[in-house]
């Protein structure tokens, strides 16, 4: 029986396939290459995922005809057992717009056997929210190290005192946990008792990871990349060969970094000028501070803290059609598809999601966090009201991922001509010189060379040869 893909193919065109468990192929041509990594991404991604053949997402998701599904399911199963762990599928039939395609559902592999890897070349890879990308060494390490109850945090750094710590931080996180634990944490009278107890500090007075990236005076010191890198895509109206503009680095400690993140959505996103019901006129931010605010703070807190990740910051991309942060080490305890829907709390870093449940922002004296689950119920409410589609929720196992949009995007390769579609359709078995479009489609030759500059132009088709060489036309590789 086949499966009705209507509702996921529809989110997918909605939001210019941006689902990272999905990959959509045309195939037409018989299975791409591209696919070796994507299957070993996928297997390698929390609850594995879906490949699509028989779909064209250059030109919108449109149904092509499939010249032998039946070989296209055995050359699946073929390339699954040239992994080490074999990859396991389960391939069925599917309906889009009353076409058939095929669907392959990919079995996350076992976290004891991750990653897995090609194994002809040993490389392995892993999922983003903008395609397939081969793990480093350093990133492999993250598997085996997933294998155990994370607890870095917990470890002393070397080296700091309490002198380390940020005096008026430490104030607060004391008045904090002494005005809402009183019958906890908070009854310990003496100051340095109470640090001891909240996992801040040592017996000996050494701060902990948790209680130096939380309090201290420059974390940095220790941590060079426990950072926030943020930049943004350059505007039109920027100087020829801009790469970015406002990029910064923010330091720090947990609540002055996320002040300062604030600061620069502040100095960053784009408004427009809102007239509200009663006459009055606002800012509208591009996306909401709130949402951006708790996305920052989960990916300070949560972030992985083990030797592996040393070297990562966390990343902040703000691009013309949407909002990227990003940050090292999967979910823990949850799933992507729980987030914001079920009341459970669940802490990578236990010892320093505690402590910064006492820890004040500088600048406005609010919580860095609650710890109740509620962010991402919050993230979904604020850009609800924005008027803007919800978060996109990347886990890749070891980085996490949240991509806000500005809206539904439009994909301007699906606004082809008859001509264009006709010649793109005809070029999914290979390359073809214009002569032999001609002969194929009964076109005359102007039309079809307007008709290649065109999805040339939309980056669709590529020229091979020319210059005193024969010339003809092909599909980009998928």
């Amino acid at each position: 029986m086949s499966e009705d893909l209507s509702d996921l193919i529809a989110r997918l065109r909605a939001t210019s396939g941006d689902y990272a468990e999905v990959e959509v192929k045309s195939a037409a041509g018989g299975l791409p290459n591209s696919l070796t990594s994507t299957l070993s991404a996928l297997a390698n991604l929390p609850g594995g995922g879906t490949i699509i053949l028989g779909l064209d997402e250059a030109t919108g998701f449109r149904p092509v005809t499939l010249a032998d599904p039946h070989v296209l399911k055995q050359g699946l199963a073929l390339k699954s057992r040239s992994f080490t762990p074999p990859v396991r599928l389960t391939i069925s039939d599917g309906i889009v717009d009353g076409a058939s395609v095929v669907v392959a559902r990919v079995h996350e592999c076992d976290l004891s056997a991750k990653p897995c890897r090609v194994t002809a070349s040993g490389a392995a890879y892993l999922r983003g929210y903008d395609g397939d990308f081969q793990l480093s060494t350093l990133e492999e390490q993250a598997f085996l190290v997933a294998r155990q109850p994370p607890a870095f945090d917990r470890a002393p750094v070397t080296g700091a005192s309490r002198e380390d710590l940020d005096d008026e931080l430490v104030t607060e996180f004391l008045r904090s946990a002494r005005e809402r634990d009183p019958h906890g944490l908070g009854r310990f009278t003496d100051d340095t008792e109470l640090l001891r107890r909240a996992g801040v500090t040592l017996p000996d007075g050494t701060p902990t990871v948790a209680g130096l990236l939380a309090l201290g005076i420059h974390p940095q010191e220790w941590f060079p990349r426990f950072v926030i890198q943020a930049s943004a895509e350059p505007l039109p109206t920027d100087p020829v060969g801009s790469r970015s503009r406002n990029q910064a680095t923010i330091t720090g400690p947990i609540p002055r970094m996320l002040d300062e993140a604030l600061a620069w959505a502040r100095r960053t996103f784009d408004t427009t000028i809102v007239s509200a019901p009663d006459g009055s006129v606002y800012d509208r931010p591009a996306y909401p501070f709130v949402a951006f605010r708790e996305l920052i703070a989960n990916a300070l807190v949560h972030r992985d803290l083990d030797h592996w990740s040393a070297g990562m910051a966390v990343e902040v991309r703000l691009r013309r059609d949407r909002l990227v942060v990003s940050n090292p080490g999967g979910l823990y305890g949850i799933t992507v598809e729980r987030l914001g829907r079920d009341a459970v709390t669940s802490a990578r870093n236990a010892r320093l999601v505690a402590i910064c449940q006492h820890a004040r922002t500088p600048e406005t004296s609010a919580r860095v966090i609650e710890a109740l689950a509620t962010g991402i119920p919050t993230v979904t409410a604020a850009l609800s009201d924005a008027g803007l589609p919800p978060a996109h929720y990347v886990d890749a196992g070891i980085r996490f991922t949240v991509v806000l949009h500005r809206g539904i995007a439009d994909r301007p390769a699906a606004d082809l001509n008859e001509t264009e579609l006709r010649i793109y359709d005809a070029l999914a078995a290979g390359a073809r010189s214009v002569a032999e479009l001609q002969h194929v489609l009964d076109l005359a030759a102007p039309n079809i060379r307007k008709a290649l500059r065109e999805l040339r132009a939309q980056g669709l088709v590529e020229q091979l040869g020319g210059r005193g060489r024969p010339t003809s036309y092909r599909r980009r590789p998928e």
